[in-house]
């Protein structure tokens, strides 16, 4: 399945797992005598309530889906041993020849730089497959985002430079990431074309990389073009021209 999601892969900018809140059912009708009866005559209607309200087989994971497929990877990832993985996020499973609902979990580990993928059963809660692979970079997710500005900021040169230009168009100090309109996008070694120093940055395309682009208040971009951020060495390059 991963490499069938690797063309799909190159194309998707932003995966977006919508969060759908299921209502509660709202139990209506007249007074009765006797609670046997009224719980009786309500279940038929209650069931069919339920099933109106249970999503699709094509509908976008719910917000209790999603917490479930988030728990169960989550408690995957830390039964394995050793190595820094991250659950990047979640999404509904779109393969048509299956029924029932499924979620696709997609975990990095920054150590071995391999993604993996589990696909959830989310009726029976169990995981169904599990495929590993190397070479293999889906988009940063927002946690990823949000890291690699913290390295940014962490930075000595750097990170001075972006808290000034942020004090200058806020009015005040920048207190984290959270601060910031960030966007991050997978790291390329065709990204070095024309860069002197090409083979020390392009080695970073065999971690987890981004180029992060950072919008100060006021709509302003700042310039950090030539930044590549390394989440797996937890480096920072700077491509020169």
């Amino acid at each position: 399945m991963l490499n069938r999601k690797k063309a799909a892969f190159a194309a998707l900018a932003v995966i977006a797992c919508a969060a759908t809140a299921t209502a509660g059912l709202v139990w209506g009708g007249g007074r009765t005598t006797g609670a046997g009866p009224a719980v009786a005559a309500d279940r038929p209607a209650a069931g069919r309530a339920a099933a109106r309200l249970a999503p699709g087989q094509n509908d976008p994971l719910s917000a209790g889906e999603r917490r479930r497929a988030i728990e169960i990877a989550g408690d995957a990832d830390a039964r394995r041993r050793g190595g820094r993985t991250e659950l990047l996020y979640v999404q509904r499973d779109d393969d048509k020849a299956v029924t029932g609902r499924r979620a696709e979990a997609f975990s990095y580990d920054y150590d071995s730089d391999r993604l993996t993928l589990r696909t959830i059963d989310l009726g029976s809660g169990r995981i169904v497959s599990t495929e590993t692979a190397t070479g293999v970079q889906p988009p940063p997710s927002d946690d990823e985002e949000r890291a690699a500005a913290g390295l940014l900021l962490a930075d000595a040169g750097l990170g001075k430079g972006v808290r000034e230009q942020f004090e200058k168009r806020a009015g005040r100090p920048l207190r984290s990431p959270d601060d910031l309109h960030l966007r991050g996008v997978i790291f390329k070694p065709d990204h070095v074309h024309g860069v002197s120093n090409a083979r020390a940055v392009a080695a970073c395309a065999e971690h987890r990389c981004l180029r992060l682009f950072v919008r100060l208040p006021k709509g302003k971009w700042l310039d950090t073009s030539r930044i590549v951020i390394d989440l797996s060495a937890r480096e920072i390059y700077t491509m020169e021209w």
